[in-house]
């Protein structure tokens, strides 16, 4: 049977392979930034000459604003001659599965946004969905690749948890120096999606309109303007990264029980979903991990 809320974070739902990840770590966004980023996260990798890392994921409803650097060597025998590559980039809210390639050596700060700051950072959502496109933002740039390099090379360095939280400091001084104030229907955005992905009692679009007492063509809205997914992609996504993150941490429960926790009818719904939208059924999902 369904539960109500979960107590999962969401956090730690989007990569579907988890063990395979770099260096990843996840910030809480500052108080006065937490109404327009659910929270940053910043990976750290340095792969070997001539290889590749390809993280899947199943993301998060969303954009991401993020900042890059990134070396790959040009003399495989050589990782000191690389070239070095740093940029802003936006990344759209995805409709299906994805991966991304690493290679070299690199970092990125990246902020998931909430529904409440897209209108005001990317505006024609529809242009960007399933898609990455460059964000004019330099003065963003400079900051936080600064807070990720200054004092690394000094006598005793800097240790990363200090470069990491002083990046998100000069992330979040741009974003509240960018963004203007909140409106009412940013807040709501932000409670819509925000009660989507805790509860997984709701099942249907119905359910979020009544419970936050707006109609269904509200939430239709809301999901073609600040987020980018249906309202029922949205419980959807929600329950097939809560069955997958089952999967792979409870490996003591059956699929027929994490398909009656997460409210699918049997286990061949959720075999069925599992496998149109990640290529694969639960069974095998479990073993690659």
């Amino acid at each position: 049977m369904t539960s109500g809320p979960s107590d999962r974070d969401p956090a730690s739902r989007g990569p579907l392979y988890p063990a395979r990840l770099p260096s990843l770590h996840r910030l809480s966004a500052p108080e006065e930034v937490s109404w327009a980023v659910r929270w940053f996260w910043i990976p750290e990798w340095d792969i070997e000459a001539g290889c590749v890392s390809r993280q899947h994921i199943l993301p998060y409803p969303g954009c991401n604003l993020v900042v890059e650097s990134g070396s790959v060597s040009t003399n495989p025998t050589d990782r000191t001659a690389a070239q070095v590559t740093e940029l802003v980039g936006i990344s759209g809210p995805a409709t299906k599965p994805g991966y991304r390639d690493l290679r070299g050596r690199g970092w990125a700060v990246g902020a998931l946004l909430r529904p409440a700051a897209v209108t005001h950072l990317v505006g024609d959502l529809a242009a960007i969905t399933d898609g990455y496109t460059d964000f004019d933002a330099p003065r963003l740039r400079r900051a936080v690749v600064t807070a990720m390099h200054i004092g690394v090379d000094e006598p005793g360095g800097v240790d990363g948890d200090t470069r990491r939280m002083r990046a998100v400091r000069v992330f979040s001084d741009w974003l509240a120096g960018t963004l203007p104030v909140p409106q009412p229907e940013d807040l709501v955005a932000n409670a819509y999606l925000d009660l989507v992905e805790s509860d997984r009692s709701l099942m249907r679009v119905d359910d979020v309109a009544d419970r936050l007492g707006v109609s269904v063509r509200t939430l239709q809205r809301l999901s073609r303007n600040r987020i980018g997914i249906s309202p029922a992609a949205l419980i959807r996504r929600r329950r097939l990264q809560e069955a997958a993150e089952q999967l792979r941490t409870d490996t003591s429960t059956s699929i027929a029980d994490v398909a009656a926790a997460l409210g699918y009818t049997d286990h061949a719904h959720l075999a069925a979903e599992f496998r149109s939208v990640l290529g694969l059924g639960p069974s095998e999902y479990r073993r690659t991990q």
